[in-house]
């Protein structure tokens, strides 16, 4: 439906929105300017003899002392408004010369929607795609022609082309890499669209002025040590967070209705191809999280970052396919041109958008560095989870050590001390001493491994020939996500309202093509109504072949809240519960001393001749991950993930099982060339009952010697 000379009706209550936005503006002009004018008033009725006398001299003095205030205040939080640095969303710049292909296919697509093109590309590691400004708010836009009738032409683009800075089209690097190039035509038809009613100075206007007080309460936010600056940081951020009260729903209106615009604007152009593509919308975010939270965490843990997310994507989301009845048919799409062929260079562009991935999801470092470094899918298996499989068992080792625990277990062959499977079985099936061994905390120093904590000791029987290789990350690999057929992908990242993974046609972004200019992309620290929200998708762990227990609850400091944390090992055995007590005190003091550390590192393209980087003037890394993935693991949880290792490393020692990379799943223990059967059950019962015999029966069937040394990191 449109309205007077071809104008979107969309467009004109955008207008309507951001007029009243400015319309807050101008009455906040308003409240600071009266008692200057009151001031005026006095002054002016003083001279002429109107208002005279010892009552109105002292009122005069008053007023206009407060008048200078008020217009001092008023005069710095416009100018902290007008000049503070919006928040930017962090993205990988891309060239024209790095994709002259893709640049002339959003100007036809612009040409074609009769609206201005945008002025640049850029890409995010995320599933969504959305216009955004990032002119600097100093000047306004220059003055625009208006029609007879007062009305803006908000139909015709050309005119407004040079009036104000056409904004930057975001798009999300797994959109480029799965789909094939007429999906992504068709998709980012409603996106491009929104460069018309974007492009109109009152909405241009309205977009600055909240964009300024976004940035206001972030600068307001920011610590400050001397008083006076506390003061002033307060007053700002009271009068910035007012104001964004009483734009709120209009700002919110007002881009309902560019969307709408947009929306409308884009149904002549590949309106049918579009509603397909929107199933790969939603396969491309369940693919995403999936490779996130299951592949990509395990090696961001170890001090690795996954080179090539992107194709990845495209590995799991064939997978999927292959496995999944509602993705029947989608695997022939493969043979259709994709849309990365529009890059120069997708390689590079790949592993550019890993790196910012790491960094947004992880807090990882900016660029590659001994302890963080690159690895690509082929070397996955075996740098990423054989590495974690024995530095989770050497880590239960060393705990095992300071726990005093004996090194040869029933069955094991006299003279051998090197770590085993049977000690752990033997130490968690003993019936419990008493009094129970006291938990370590996380609060004590570090006892030498083979040391008794409680005498400092070391007997013969406990020297851990391993414990002195210590990790330069703390590789604490999930082992507990579902072994399922890829059906559970009903929680893609749903920062802005994914659709679940069946593909219901329902993109979280698809004809609402602007994305909000002060959203949930801001990297300033979390302020008010404006932090962002992280993925909060599937939250299941890394490996294939495990449950899942409920996330903790954490408190504000991040870590799992203590009595969540003791009811979580409530339902274990004591000796299971001081062993979970130790891993977890263990992992964090490595936590604290080999944590990544992103913060206020700049960011650097990857290479010359690249093209791409992330975009380091245009957004504050200082809190990183912006975004993290998962909360906290319980005790319980870190115990059954270590036990699970130790179990993987005596299959790979003893029956020549190898390590795996499932793409959905994660990491996978193989033997034969298959994924083994299930292996939670049986861990389960021996974390929370200390039954080891579904254990000891699943290791039999498949030949496992628990009772032979494992190799260690």
């Amino acid at each position: 439906m449109t309205a007077l000379g071809g104008v979107e009706m969309g467009a004109l209550a955008a207008r309507t929105r951001a007029l009243a936005v400015l319309r807050v503006r101008s009455r906040a002009l308003a409240v600071a300017l009266l008692p200057a004018a009151a001031a005026v008033i006095l002054l002016v009725g003083g001279s002429t003899g109107h208002l005279v006398g010892e009552g109105w001299d002292v009122l005069r003095w008053v007023v206009s002392v407060l008048a200078l205030f008020v217009l001092l205040a008023a005069a710095g939080v416009a100018l902290v408004v007008a000049r503070a640095e919006p928040a930017m969303t962090p993205t990988v710049t891309v060239p024209e010369e790095s994709a002259p292909e893709l640049y002339r296919m959003v100007r036809d697509l612009a040409d074609r929607l009769d609206v201005p093109a945008p002025s640049a590309i850029a890409l995010t590691p995320d599933c969504d795609s959305w216009l955004e400004d990032r002119t600097h708010p100093l000047h306004g836009p220059p003055p625009v022609d208006r029609d007879d009738d007062g009305l803006p032409g908000l139909g015709d683009p050309a005119r407004r082309r040079s009036a104000v800075a056409a904004p930057v089209l975001v798009i999300g690097s797994p959109f480029l890499w799965w789909m094939r190039v007429g999906e992504l035509r068709a998709v980012l038809a409603p996106v491009v669209a929104g460069t018309g009613p974007s492009a109109h100075p009152d909405i241009a206007a309205a977009r600055r002025f909240i964009r300024g007080l976004d940035a206001a309460v972030a600068v307001a936010s920011a610590g400050r040590r001397d008083p006076l600056s506390r003061a002033a940081c307060a007053g700002l951020g009271w009068v910035s967070r007012l104001l964004l009260r009483s734009c709120r729903r209009h700002a919110t209106e007002m881009e309902r209705g560019v969307a709408a615009a947009a929306a409308e604007r884009a149904q002549a152009v590949d309106y049918g191809l579009r509603i397909v593509a929107q199933e790969q919308v939603g396969l491309a975010y369940a693919g995403w999280d999936r490779l996130l939270t299951r592949v990509a965490l395990p090696a961001w843990r170890m001090g690795r970052w996954p080179s090539r997310l992107d194709v990845g994507v495209v590995a799991a989301l064939t997978e999927l396919s292959r496995r999944d009845r509602l993705a029947e048919g989608f695997a022939s799409r493969l043979g259709e041109r994709p849309a990365c062929d529009l890059l120069e260079e997708p390689g590079v562009v790949d592993e550019a958008v890993s790196l910012l991935a790491a960094r947004l999801f992880h807090g990882g470092p900016a660029e590659t560095r001994p302890d963080w470094s690159p690895v690509g899918w082929e070397d996955y298996p075996e740098e990423v989870v054989d590495r974690s499989w024995r530095t989770d068992a050497a880590r239960l080792h060393r705990v095992l050590d300071t726990l005093g625990v004996r090194r040869t277990g029933v069955g094991t062959a006299p003279g051998t001390d090197g770590p085993t499977l049977a000690r752990v079985l033997d130490h968690l099936t003993t019936p419990d001493p008493a009094p129970a061994l006291a938990p370590p905390t996380a609060t004590d120093a570090d006892p030498a491994p083979g040391t008794h904590p409680a005498t400092g000791t070391t007997p013969a029987d406990t020297h851990a020939p391993h414990a002195d290789h210590a990790t330069p990350h703390p590789a604490y690999a999930d082992h507990d996500a579902p072994a399922d057929d890829s059906d559970d992908l009903a929680g893609p990242v749903a920062r802005r309202g994914a659709p679940d993974a069946s593909g219901d046609g329902q993109a979280p972004h698809g004809d609402h093509a602007p994305h909000p200019p002060h959203g949930d992309h801001a990297p300033h620290p979390p302020h008010g109504d404006h932090a962002p929200h992280p993925p909060h998708g599937d939250q299941a762990a890394p490996h294939g072949d495990h449950a899942t227990p409920p996330p903790p609850r954490a408190d504000h400091h991040g870590t799992p809240a203590d009595d969540e944390d003791d009811d979580d090992l409530a339902g274990t055995t004591a000796r299971g519960a001081a062993l979970a007590a130790g891993l977890s005190a263990q992992l964090a003091r490595e936590e604290a001393r080999e944590r990544p550390v992103g913060a206020g590192v700049p960011s650097s393209p990857p290479g010359p001749g690249a093209g791409t980087g992330p975009d380091a003037a245009l957004w504050d890394d200082r809190a990183l991950p912006l975004l993290p993935l998962q909360p906290p693991r319980t005790g319980r949880e870190i115990l059954t993930a270590h036990i699970t290792a130790m179990v993987c490393c005596a299959a790979m020692d003893t029956v020549g099982a190898a390590p795996g990379l499932d793409w959905l799943d994660g990491p996978a223990l193989l033997l034969d060339g298959a994924r083994t059967a299930d292996l939670a059950p049986s861990v389960l019962s021996l974390v929370e009952t200390g039954d080891p015999g579904p254990l000891r029966a699943w290791m039999t069937e498949l030949g496992i010697r628990p009772e032979k040394p494992v190799r260690l990191v």
